[in-house]
């Protein structure tokens, strides 16, 4: 749980009074690759801390999936919209690798939030970050072009060119597999000039 603390040290002040009253709100849990945090249609109540591993967050369309965010070691995963409104998912988490998570369960984390407003402010930070990394995702696609979304993941996400399969990786970055793998070798012979 050191992770997870020094985590929450990087967002906000936090006393070691709100983490004791924090404790009964977190379960540490193993997942297998390929196992699933939160399934389409269920609603989701919870918020991951990936301590070691990383996830995806995907939808089905056509029988298609199409990835829309991966969660690595020191960020929360969690259906932003499932988990504030209730609403059943209409995305799937699944782990990529073998995943070990801090789970916030969403009842006792409201319950010790209501004891220690730092709780609150925590959990609002938290939402606040995954929200902006699938903003982030939206923007690309508004903004650049496949090369340049590549570019952007050079420089702003290397972990993701990294760790993600090539499939999944054209799944996130909207473009076909083979156009991929030719922006993947271009980007590598420039860097060899």
């Amino acid at each position: 749980m050191q992770s997870l603390r020094a985590y929450i040290h990087s967002l906000t002040d936090f006393s070691e009074k709100s983490w004791l009253i924090l404790q009964p709100a977190l379960m540490k849990v193993e997942f297998s690759k390929n196992e699933y945090l939160l399934k389409e249609g269920q609603v989701c109540n919870s918020l991951f801390f990936i301590e070691k591993g990383y996830c995806r967050c995907y939808f089905e369309k056509d029988g298609m999936e199409k990835n829309t965010s991966f969660f690595f070691e020191n960020e929360v995963a969690t259906n932003i919209t499932s988990f504030a409104e209730g609403q059943k998912s209409a995305f799937y988490i699944q782990a990529c690798e073998p995943l070990t998570a801090i789970v916030f369960d969403k009842t006792k984390l409201w319950e010790a939030s209501r004891e220690a407003p730092e709780i609150e402010i925590l959990g609002k930070k938290c939402l606040r970050l995954t929200a902006s990394k699938l903003e982030e995702h939206s923007h690309l696609f508004k903004l650049f072009s496949p090369l340049e979304r590549y570019e952007f993941l050079e420089k702003n996400n290397p972990e993701i060119l990294q760790r993600v399969s090539l499939s999944q990786l054209s799944s996130y970055l909207g473009i076909a597999r083979e156009t991929l793998s030719r922006i993947r070798s271009r980007r590598i012979h420039q860097s060899n000039l």
